[in-house]
């Protein structure tokens, strides 16, 4: 490699993948966590290993011969399970702009470097066969800590998808084992991260789902047979509905709440509701019950004190919101429909919410508690909330506010210790609580460093049950991970019992 234009693109290469490993695979998408990223994580696995094999044998010399023919098939082995990558991506995941730009960023710079490199490698394999040591001085340094660096990230991807088999997510018909099928349910916000997990079971118990979506190729894909609809305006008046669920806004999480992304967080809120209270206005016969997306966030900034849903609440952004959705659903009671409002603690799982934020940091040795971690988090399960709102569509005697959380609230402190020893690893390295909001504001103040101890009384009086009712059982179920004891056992669900062993 004497050609000065062919170092400058490889080290290009380099720099640009190293971004998206490090800024897309391991923060934002999180990859090593997600489960329907198992195919794309070991074509990841494999082409690192390439790539370490190619840096390696060209940081210190140059192969000729058999040597460089050896280089060539590795060379075209990746171009193929990059093509494969690509396909893989586009049918399991939505890439963000960001990775889409550098992905074709990378194969116009991985372009390049084929033009320059392949030509000197045909050359070289006319050579007799051997291995020419060179010294290119820093250029060999760099290019031996690249190749142990996609080497590391290799075993990384390849050890988290051999970590994601060990998931065995329950079937969606066993979850809703109590509902009676054929039911005509219509659902919003069904592509989000409790929505997909929702319809996905329902649809495996056999109820009639329509689902409400400005994203109809994305679901597509939560199974059929599945309405979809764009506009309410496309149920006719005589549709048989017999109940809403409705999970659809925008997230409060995503960006800064600037005033226009206050307003889009309400907003979405009340649009959606209206549409909902003149469908149900139009429609011959109403649903019988309308289940509506509130959260813990309607009670507002507390410290310790027990909240129960008659509490009163103390006013804050997260409050405004809540209090405009439960306003809004309970004008449905105008056409004798029950109406409960699920205010949704922390929900648990490694496709979104909170933990999934956390897994790549604590993995990395680098969490700890937010800010002193005396604040409380009141959480729940994904898969008890999807449990959870069955049970609410068949006890009728539910209804109203409804605090949809676990029995076990517990300090940050406390959950963070539990994560990293769930982890095996240390989580010692504190969110500082004046830096936080100083850089994310209301959103620190609010969702980060609130706290809420959350009762959830009435929902266990009304006879149901959780699958996880500590944070000890509940990281063992949402973590695909093993666990030791004295040799080491996979997590394993038994479908007869659904009872969990470790």
């Amino acid at each position: 490699m004497t050609n000065e234009l062919l170092w400058l693109t490889v080290f290009l290469q380099i720099l640009m993948g190293g971004t998206d490993t490090l800024l897309h695979h391991e923060f934002t998408e999180r990859l090593a966590w997600q489960p329907s990223a198992k195919t794309e994580l070991k074509l990841h696995a494999l082409r690192n290993f390439i790539y370490a094999g190619l840096f390696g044998a060209f940081a210190w010399g140059v192969p000729n011969g058999t040597l460089a023919l050896i280089a060539l098939a590795f060379i075209i082995a990746e171009v193929i399970i990059t093509l494969w990558d690509f396909v893989e991506e586009d049918l399991s995941r939505k890439l963000p702009a960001t990775e889409r730009v550098l992905h074709t960023l990378l194969a116009l710079n991985y372009g390049a470097i084929l033009i320059l490199l392949l030509p000197e490698l045909w050359s070289l394999s006319k050579e007799p066969t051997s291995y020419s040591f060179i010294d290119y001085g820093l250029g060999s340094y760099a290019l031996m800590i690249a190749s142990i660096g996609v080497f590391l990230f290799g075993l990384r991807d390849y050890f988290a998808a051999v970590r994601l088999e060990n998931l065995n997510e329950i079937p969606g018909d066993e979850l809703l084992s109590k509902l009676k099928a054929n039911q005509n349910i219509l659902i919003t916000g069904a592509t989000g991260f409790v929505g997909q997990r929702l319809t996905k079971a329902l649809i495996a118990k056999g109820q009639n789902i329509t689902v409400l979506t400005r994203n109809p190729e994305k679901a597509a894909k939560l199974g059929s047979p599945l309405n979809i609809i764009t506009d309410l305006e496309q149920i006719r008046d005589d549709a048989p509905v017999d109940a809403i669920i409705n999970l659809a806004g925008e997230p409060l999480a995503n960006g800064f709440w600037t005033k226009a992304k206050k307003q889009k967080i309400l907003g979405s809120r009340e649009k959606i509701a209206d549409e909902i209270y003149q469908l149900c206005e139009r429609l011959y016969v109403p649903p019988k019950t309308v289940i509506t997306a509130s959260a813990i966030g309607w009670y507002g900034l507390r410290g310790d004190e027990k909240l129960t849903e008659e509490t009163e609440a103390e006013p804050c952004f997260t409050h405004e919101v809540c209090q405009s959705v439960e306003q809004k659903n309970n004008r449905l009671k105008d056409f004798n429909c029950r109406v409960i409002n699920l205010r949704i603690g922390l929900v648990l799982g490694t496709e979104g919410g909170m933990l999934a934020n956390l897994l790549v940091p604590f993995e990395y040795g680098l969490g700890g508690p937010i800010g002193s971690g005396q604040h409380w988090m009141s959480w729940i399960t994904r898969d008890d909330l999807i449990r959870l709102i069955a049970h609410c569509l068949t006890k009728q005697e539910i209804q109203g506010a409804v605090n949809a959380v676990a029995p076990d609230p517990l300090q940050n402190k406390e959950f963070t210790k539990m994560l990293g020893e769930a982890l095996n690893r240390p989580s010692f390295m504190p969110m500082p609580e004046k830096v936080l909001k100083l850089l994310l504001g209301d959103v620190a103040k609010e969702l980060l460093l609130a706290s809420q101890k959350v009762d959830n009384a009435k929902i266990i009086r009304s006879g149901f049950k959780f699958k996880a009712p500590n944070i000890k059982t509940a990281l063992r179920q949402v973590l695909p991970l093993k666990k030791k004891n004295g040799t080491e056992k996979a997590e394993v669900i038994t479908k007869s019992s659904q009872e969990y062993y470790f």
